[in-house]
């Protein structure tokens, strides 16, 4: 039988009910460290890391709307009051709605690599993009980055390399979901594990 997917509104964000720079206190309705997953697919590392760091709070991003569907349903099932997710484009929620030195961590783990050189322009990872995560990082804030595509782990460390006044790189930490042969734990990269890819990862904090 096909899976019935429920929206749960105290997990799902309105991109279009929000007004100006979003409120994570008011979002979560308590204060502490906030967490932003740029791409959260069927929502695999927000509920093991919200369900391992509960006095958190995790904001997931997606485009796709089944997976961001998926997602809320998960997460609501799960009855964890510590996660909301909005589905909206990343780069333009970030740099219009998320007010400056606001979060502590941003995840962000296989991006859509747009293989094609003509389609290069489209990845999440560039300059103007990090300039927002900058603004937006408190300090001591991190970026936590895996890939499967060798390319764009090129470009996204000298994207970090142009900026490194502003970053010190540091170890990888795993997420609370990645078993021992993994670094994520998250679909895509089991997906690729099986497909005997090369994973990468970096990580990055705001001095």
């Amino acid at each position: 039988m096909e899976r019935i997917l429920q929206d749960y509104p105290g997990i799902s964000l309105k991109a279009e009910e929000l007004d100006g720079k979003i409120n994570f206190v008011r979002i979560f309705g308590r204060p502490g460290p906030v967490h932003m997953e740029i791409g959260s697919g069927k929502g695999t590392f927000l509920l093991g890391q919200a369900r391992a760091q509960p006095s958190d709070n995790f904001l997931g991003i997606e485009w796709a709307r089944k997976y961001y569907r998926y997602a809320v349903d998960r997460i609501g099932r799960w009855g964890l009051t510590n996660v909301r997710i909005i589905r909206t484009d990343a780069a333009g929620f970030i740099a219009e709605s998320v007010p400056d030195d606001s979060v502590n961590f941003f995840h962000i783990y296989f991006p859509d690599p747009w293989p094609k050189k003509r389609h290069h322009k489209r990845r999440f990872i560039c300059p103007d993009n990090l300039e927002h995560l900058i603004r937006c990082l408190k300090n001591g804030g991190q970026i936590r980055i895996a890939t499967d595509h060798a390319d764009y782990f090129e470009q996204i460390k000298n994207v970090l390399a142009s900026r490194s006044e502003a970053f010190e790189q540091i170890e990888f930490i795993k997420p609370a979901g990645a078993e021992s042969e993994e670094w994520t734990g998250t679909n895509f990269e089991r997906k690729y594990i099986k497909e005997q890819r090369s994973i990468y990862t970096i990580a990055v904090r705001k001095k």
